[in-house]
């Protein structure tokens, strides 16, 4: 009865690991209304899939707008910086692009939003492992 109730468990955790929800910020960026997801959540080391979805003030999705991740994190001792950027692509009504992430640890990340000639950023940290 014991090993039932073991694997009982086992299977529900590895269930519950394969159906884990992507990783999610919203936030507000001058007008608009954010919303990032990260395939992975934690975000790991290699790639991950980024998807930003964007409303305007009249709730409607934002399908004309240039946007690029830039990705970051600071310089260590005995290690610089390292910066990165990626193009997004727009697929229906989501941004969609890939960041590699070259090591675990803290990443600052920026989602830059140019539209009509402005520009508004969403900032947020993740920490990839």
């Amino acid at each position: 009865m014991k090993r039932l109730a073991v694997l009982t468990i086992i299977l529900l955790l590895i269930a519950g690991g394969a159906y884990a929800k992507d990783y999610e910020v919203k936030k507000k960026a001058g007008d608009y209304d954010v919303t990032v997801k990260i395939d992975k959540n934690p975000p790991v080391v290699g790639n991950n899939n980024i998807g930003i979805e964007i409303k305007d003030v009249s709730v409607k999705y934002v399908t004309d707008a240039k946007v690029m991740v830039e990705y970051s994190m600071p310089a260590m001792p005995g290690m610089p910086a390292m910066n990165y950027k990626t193009d997004t692509e727009l697929k229906g009504y989501e941004y969609r692009g890939k960041m590699s992430l070259s090591m675990s640890g803290s990443w600052n990340i920026a989602v830059k939003i140019t539209r009509g000639g402005k520009t508004a950023t969403v900032k947020f940290n993740v920490d990839a492992h």
